[in-house]
């Protein structure tokens, strides 16, 4: 049976997407773990918080960081999938844009394949479709190590509405379910303060291709550009963030701070179906 992202806030609310780095180069310190312990705690303290999905990664892919080989991204992934899937009752998710590793992952009990470079290595989607999986499809413009020189566009929000519209019919023609697909547009990723700002104000735009919207904004460097904090200070900003990506439409969260997150939601969730 294929996932359905459906699954995940059965009562029509906002999900919240837990974030556990396994990468020593990941940008925010509070989300690390080194080991497979470390990682199922910390997986099992956000499923008690409320989160309804769990995003795991090994890679790090903040601005001016490199990439890592797959025997690498692999020795760090596959124990703690194949140990979360017995022991934490949400989907888990892994953040990854190599086929052989979502290979991998998917065999070890993975369910979700969040990729960042929007399905652009044609193997991926058929590699999701054959495990019956979902996909977050994300946009990103040039790769992580340069994202961030100087990111330009003609118009963000039609440049990369029209990029995850190509990512969803490439999806769908491999097979993927329409349900196990949802849409990302990046925030940080390739993009200037101006753009990630114009992008979570325009979200409804993105539901014109009927794929739940994930964003993820949380503790990112745009809310530090804003109020001059390092990471570790952006709780605050974070979830003023997230409240405004909910009222605009999205579907999705994926954040550090699960317990603050599920609460700041479930106001703003409320706040958007009053007023229609």
């Amino acid at each position: 049976m294929s996932f359905s992202f459906d699954q995940l806030a059965g009562s029509g609310s906002v999900a919240v997407m837990g974030v556990i780095n396994l990468s020593p180069d990941s940008f925010y310190a509070g989300n690390r773990c080194a080991t497979v312990e470390e990682a199922v705690r910390h997986a099992e303290n956000m499923v008690e918080e409320g989160a309804h999905a769990l995003d795991v990664g090994a890679e790090s892919t903040r601005p001016g960081s490199q990439a890592i080989g797959e025997e690498t991204e692999l020795k760090r992934l596959a124990p703690v999938v194949s140990a979360l899937a017995k022991r934490v009752p949400v989907p888990v998710s892994v953040d990854t844009s190599k086929p052989a590793v979502a290979d991998r992952v998917l065999q070890e009990g993975a369910r979700i394949i969040n990729d960042v470079a929007g399905l652009n290595h044609p193997e991926m989607s058929r590699i999701i479709a054959r495990h019956g999986a979902g996909v977050v499809v994300m946009h990103m413009q040039g790769v992580p190590e340069t994202m961030q020189d100087s990111p330009q566009y003609g118009d963000v929000v039609e440049d990369v509405l029209g990029f995850l519209r190509l990512s969803v019919e490439t999806a769908g023609s491999a097979g993927i379910a329409p349900r196990s697909i949802a849409v990302d547009p990046g925030i940080g990723f390739g993009k200037t303060l101006e753009h990630n700002l114009k992008l979570i104000g325009s979200l409804r735009r993105f539901k014109v291709l009927d794929k739940p919207v994930l964003i993820g904004v949380s503790r990112k460097s745009f809310i530090g550009r804003i109020l001059d904090l390092d990471a570790e200070e952006r709780l605050e900003g974070s979830l003023a963030a997230g409240v405004a990506g909910v009222i605009n439409g999205a579907d999705i969260l994926r954040v550090h701070d699960v317990r603050a997150t599920v609460r700041a939601v479930r106001i703003a969730h409320a706040i958007r179906e009053a007023g229609g």
